[in-house]
């Protein structure tokens, strides 16, 4: 209505002073409800054209959408196994902060496994002090046998010598058997050395190894003891948390509830702009949105990211070719809006529906190419390119809104 009431002052009115006051017809004589649409067809015919232009020019270069929605994160809750609910800590809605339990499932095998993984280790440390007990047999053994081994030797050098001085005192059957004993013993000696080497590495590697073992057996069983209590992983507010002891969750087919972090929503708006409007949007568009849920109320915002890609366009490797004919709907150019002041957001519910319309830059770009005077180039050059975010000039001001000095 404003556009034409604005394009007929410049197109109607004119045509109509000229057949008034040129070619002096009148309303109610030669001008009537019948022949205006002739007499006044220039200015009709451009009032039309110029008002038509006006307004697309004032849509595609000020683009607005209702598509505009506070998206927020969800996180699922789920378990790392599956299991029967034996306790919950929450109800339907409350708030929860991070590493709070939020249920428990059945611990049962979880508590034997646990349980046997203690035993484990308690009967590996009684072998390991049953192996040292062993390590000092098999020390006392090796020195009976050495000793052993010893007087076989004085035997037979005793013997070895009476022949020598005089020959055939001794029989050699004698000093043979003596040889043989002493060989005997030697492997003795040999057979309880290894049984002490066998003990003292049972005692050094095998035993600490089976340890080690035992006691990641442990570790593993108190991780898995430790997935039965389902945590929260964000500080957050769980809603519509309907699930009741002896409930079986499993975290493929059936999630247990939802959690939603702190302040989810409360940073971004997305929006979502017609496919004409991807050669105007830009980064650091200033735009202006409201909401449903906080009527009457405008939100300065300003463009932080358009997302290069159309989701509308997207597709996943299959066995079937692409057809776009099948896609029913034209896809939107998303944009990421942030509030221009700080705690703008707030009081908007997080998933509200909202009104966005931006505005492009070519004023602030004809600012910039503008020459600036003498006097307020030291002020023009800061206000203008930081959208008077600061003011200086000493005793100058400027008004950050209109951008005008005063």
């Amino acid at each position: 209505m404003f556009e034409l009431m604005i394009c007929s002052l410049v197109t109607i009115v004119p045509d109509y002073l000229y057949r008034r006051y040129a070619q002096n017809k009148r309303f109610g004589k030669e001008i009537t409800f019948y022949s205006v649409w002739y007499e006044l067809r220039w200015g009709i015919t451009g009032c039309l054209m110029l008002t038509i232009s006006l307004i697309t020019m004032i849509f595609y270069f000020h683009p607005s959408t209702t598509s505009a929605t506070l998206f927020f994160r969800t996180v699922p809750i789920l378990p790392e196994g599956s299991g029967r609910v034996a306790e919950v800590n929450v109800g339907f809605s409350a708030p929860v902060s991070k590493g709070d339990v939020i249920f428990r499932l059945d611990s049962s095998k979880q508590d034997a496994a646990l349980e046997t993984a203690k035993r484990k280790i308690a009967e590996v440390d009684a072998a390991m002090t049953s192996a040292e007990s062993e390590v000092v047999k098999a020390e006392a053994q090796v020195q009976e046998a050495t000793a052993n081994l010893q007087q076989a030797k004085d035997e037979l050098d005793v013997k070895s010598e009476l022949q020598r001085r005089n020959p055939g005192i001794v029989p050699q059957r004698d000093i043979e058997k003596l040889q043989v004993m002493v060989n005997q013993r030697q492997a003795g000696v040999d057979a309880a050395a290894a049984v002490k080497q066998s003990a003292t590495l049972r005692v050094s590697t095998l035993l600490p190894a089976e340890k080690a073992s035992a006691e990641a057996a442990l570790a593993q069983a108190q991780v898995d003891l430790d997935k039965t209590f389902v945590r929260a992983g964000v500080t957050g507010r769980v809603e519509q948390f309907a699930l009741r002891t002896g409930d079986v969750v499993n975290p493929l087919m059936r999630p247990a509830g939802i959690l939603i972090p702190e302040a989810a929503g409360q940073r971004v708006l997305q929006a979502g702009f017609g496919q004409i409007e991807a050669q105007i949007m830009k980064e650091g568009m200033v735009a202006e949105a409201t909401c449903v849920s906080r009527p009457w109320v405008i939100i300065p915002m300003v463009v932080t990211t358009v997302q290069d890609y159309i989701a509308a366009g997207q597709f996943r490797g299959g066995e079937q070719l692409v057809e776009a004919q099948n896609i029913a709907r034209p896809g939107t150019i998303l944009v990421f809006l942030e509030p221009l002041y700080k705690g703008g957001l707030e009081g908007v519910t997080a998933g509200s529906s909202c009104i966005v319309n931006a505005y492009t830059s070519n004023t602030r770009k004809s600012l910039r190419r503008r020459p600036a005077p003498a006097a307020r180039s030291p002020c023009m050059s800061s206000t203008a390119s930081d959208w008077c975010t600061r003011c200086c000039c000493g005793s100058r001001r400027c008004c950050c809104r209109s951008r005008r000095w005063y």
